[in-house]
């Protein structure tokens, strides 16, 4: 067989995303051989089809066959993994481009790639409090939890719930504005002030914050990113990513260690 020398780089990847079922039949030659049959059942693709996909793969020098078994090469192999990569890529990128103006810019040293295999939540119209709502499913499942940023439209909604899981033994620790902080303990006295005599939560003041959030539970961070426009929280993204969890401890740190303790205001008699 006589190599391929008229396709560029573009043209293979093109040839591979024209059809749903290509990359899904290199990656399964990839794990182990298979027959053409079994590659029909795994892609409900019809026998002329599959059939031009592996003279395809065949020219290309991407598989080989044994009898009526087919394997992928190892330039094959190469490929799946790339063009796999590529993929996973696109898939972060498509998952935040919507959002992305809300959340951490890259001077902060956040990167795009934290954020693959995350679960970016977006405040929609059918569900504007989508964000919220997952931020408080994660918040049932802490025993720890720590934030810094501004957390009126995130703490806000949900502060039956947050006072109750501090009552009930989360230790929390808040590092806020402290424009923030004295709106909380005037407008909710009663959620803050059984909540710091529980001894369970820490509120420290800082007078220059991001204008995002940073939460971080046991085994997941987040971010949210708010609409400075609507004052709602537009975009919750959470992942266990280890970069992304040592990215936001660090920057966590970094704030609690300029951050002062909040000092409640003496009881006037």
């Amino acid at each position: 067989m006589l190599p391929r020398t008229t396709d560029t780089p573009l043209d293979d990847i093109e040839f591979l995303a024209r059809s749903d079922h290509r990359v899904t039949v290199l990656a399964a030659l990839v794990r182990r051989p298979q027959s053409r049959a079994d590659l029909q059942t795994m892609t409900a693709a019809s026998t002329s089809t599959i059939g031009r996909t592996l003279r395809e793969f065949e020219d290309r020098q991407w598989i080989s066959k044994d009898g009526h078994q087919f394997e992928a090469t190892q330039l094959g192999a190469f490929v799946a993994a790339g063009i796999q990569e590529l993929i996973e890529r696109l898939e972060t990128e498509q998952a935040v481009r919507d959002v992305w103006q809300w959340l951490p810019t890259e001077a902060s040293g956040f990167t795009v790639e934290m954020a693959s295999k995350a679960v970016v939540t977006d405040a929609r119209a059918d569900d504007p409090y989508g964000p919220v709502n997952r931020f408080v499913s994660l918040l049932r499942q802490t025993d720890r939890f720590r934030f810094v940023g501004y957390g009126v439209a995130l703490l806000e909604p949900c502060k039956d719930e947050f006072r109750r899981q501090v009552l009930d033994g989360m230790y929390t620790e808040i590092i806020d504005p402290p424009s923030v902080a004295k709106y909380i303990l005037a407008t909710y006295k009663e959620h803050c002030s059984e909540a710091l005599e529980s001894g369970n939560l820490t509120v420290r003041l800082h007078e220059d914050l991001p204008a995002y959030g940073l939460s971080l539970f046991d085994d997941r961070i987040a971010i949210s990113g708010y609409n400075a426009d609507s004052g709602t929280v537009q975009v919750l993204l959470d992942t266990d990513a280890p970069e992304a969890r040592e990215w936001t401890e660090s920057m966590y740190e970094s704030y609690r260690r300029e951050a002062r303790p909040l000092t409640p205001e003496p009881t006037v008699e």
